[in-house]
């Protein structure tokens, strides 16, 4: 046991972090003092020789070298108060994706089940909003037992749902939302597994409901930053601020949080530590997170992902364009309309209001790259509203035969089935798609065309599905427009928002004014996009298809 300054793996950590010579987040340092005021308490004391045997134990059967932060945290476990009762309770661990994060408390809550921790009945539930992310730690465990069987089996009993040290009679299981029994009462140490997930404190607290029977009880919530806001993980931040600014004094709670101070610290690797305290030993974690970040300059979900996941910094601006500008300019590259013309196309049409904009368009595959041939209806109706001003030049584009003014009380379904069928004197259409919302209203004057028409379903599910699609295609400028300030415009009109999984969708930057029709509609035949066959230079033409 140890009391006072050089305490194993606390006192040199917290120097590194105080001195600058680990950078660290402004909560990372809040915490230095704060932990150092904890441990100064008179009767204080850090039970060294659990914490080497723990370190000892983990690195040899879980074949891993803890690294400065998880000594630390082992450490930390380890302070006592001279009552016998742990300085601190619970531990908020924020930390970015690819850290080890569920290797490391896999190996320390297996720690705590032995007798070397030396509490019987010590029960770890682990516990996530999914089953795949409960099991992840449980089955590290699970995978070590079974590499070292031999000699574990005479310790642990164990099955795909529960470890049992034999010894203890400690258990660890993991938990679901979804789970038969959520009953805590029996818990010494629970494990909240990527907490951003969690909309409130439901599930959490049925398993506190009774917690803290057992001697030395703990709780972590481990977690990368996530995508819900207000929720747990929100709450948490906004409690440790509390703690390391003084307000709140009699909880034994640590926060340990680990991420990025500025979003400018995004473009300085030497910075990516304060939010990746395991990159300096950890080549491919650098590796991975160099490729992530040139991907996130061209594609928009996964420059979010790289500051929300990886710096632990969501953004906090209004909106994040869905191509970024030069990306769109990038589309304005010649169709060969000669070389298309007989070859199979994807037709798509978005006609969300009939007394507005409709957008139609085919989409083909030839030589490596997309070709979009689009045309705008717009009913002169939208034109005069002073509420909601088109501030765009659709006289001049009408001009340039990219936009058809209709001087109707709406655009009729007819003219939107007259374009395709216009279309379908040179090119193959294999499908027309439109939004399930919608389709109805041009199902029968396609039917007596004979023009094929499908329904594809608009909203999150479809656009997650092809947004790793469009952020390629247009990263990679593949994606053609010719010349058509019409699509350039509705493009640069659209923005990307992040569900709370984390899955992308397009909405509209501002929904009076600035339309994005014709992108919504490259979505919908983008959902067909493997039904169309790729075109090469020496496909052999036909001159008309008809229906």
């Amino acid at each position: 046991m140890t009391t006072g300054r050089c305490r194993l793996y606390i006192d040199d950590y917290m120097e590194d972090i105080e001195s600058g010579k680990i950078p660290a987040s402004k909560e990372l340092h809040q915490a230095m003092p704060y932990i150092r005021s904890r441990l100064d308490t008179p009767g204080v004391f850090v039970d060294e020789e659990k914490t080497k045997k723990a370190v000892e134990l983990i690195e040899r059967y879980h074949d891993i070298t803890l690294v400065d932060w998880e000594l630390f945290v082992i450490a930390l476990v380890h302070c006592y108060y001279d009552d016998n009762t742990p300085v601190f309770t619970e531990y908020f661990i924020l930390v970015g994706r690819g850290n080890g994060k569920n290797k490391f408390i896999a190996g320390l809550t297996w720690y705590l089940t032995t007798h070397y921790h030396g509490i019987k009945g010590y029960n770890v539930d682990i516990i996530a909003n999914s089953q795949d992310q409960a099991m992840t730690s449980f089955n590290d465990i699970y995978e070590i037992l079974e590499l070292t069987w031999p000699i574990s089996k005479r310790f642990f009993y164990k099955t795909k749902e529960i470890i049992r040290n034999l010894r203890t009679n400690s258990y660890i299981k993991y938990n679901t939302s979804n789970s038969r029994t959520k009953d805590g009462k029996r818990s010494a140490c629970l494990v909240f597994d990527e907490v951003h997930e969690y909309e409130d404190w439901d599930l959490i607290n049925v398993f506190r409901s009774g917690f803290g029977k057992r001697e030395h009880s703990r709780i972590f919530y481990i977690t990368t930053n996530g995508y819900v806001r207000g929720g747990v993980l929100d709450q948490l931040l906004d409690r440790s601020e509390k703690v390391l600014t003084g307000e709140i004094t009699n909880l034994r709670f640590l926060p340990l949080i680990y991420k990025i101070d500025e979003e400018e610290e995004r473009d300085d690797p030497e910075m990516w530590v304060k939010a990746n305290p395991s990159l300096p030993y950890f080549p491919t974690l650098k590796f991975q997170m160099e490729q992530d970040y040139e991907l996130s300059k061209h594609e928009p979900s996964m420059a979010s992902e790289f500051m929300t996941k990886r710096m632990n910094f969501p953004a906090v601006d209004g909106y994040t364009v869905a191509v970024p500008w030069e990306k769109i300019l990038a589309t304005n590259k010649p169709i060969p309309y000669n070389e298309l013309k007989g070859l199979q196309c994807i037709g798509a049409v978005d006609y969300a209001e009939i007394t507005d904009f409709a957008s139609c368009g085919l989409l083909f595959k030839k030589d490596g790259k997309r070709y979009w041939v689009e045309h705008t209806f717009v009913c002169h109706k939208a034109l005069k509203l002073e509420s909601r001003k088109i501030n765009f030049p659709v006289q001049e584009m009408a001009d340039r035969g990219l936009i058809t003014i209709v001087y109707d009380d709406l655009i009729k379904p007819e003219r939107i089935a007259e374009w395709f069928l216009e279309k379908a004197k040179n090119y193959h259409i294999l499908n027309v798609v439109a939004d399930s919302f919608r389709i109805s209203n041009l199902q029968e004057e396609f039917t007596k065309r004979g023009i094929p028409l499908k329904s594809v379903r608009s909203g999150p599910a479809t656009h997650a599905m092809v947004a790793p699609l469009i952020e390629r295609i247009f990263a990679e400028e593949t994606i053609v427009f010719g010349d058509n300030p019409t699509m350039r415009w509705y493009v640069n009109n659209t923005k990307t928002s992040i569900n709370g999984k984390g899955n992308i969708s397009y909405e509209k930057i501002e929904p009076r004014t600035r339309k994005n029709d014709g992108f919504m509609a490259l979505v919908h035949a983008l959902t067909q996009d493997n039904e169309l066959a790729e075109s090469s230079g020496n496909f052999m033409k036909l001159d008309v298809y008809t229906y």
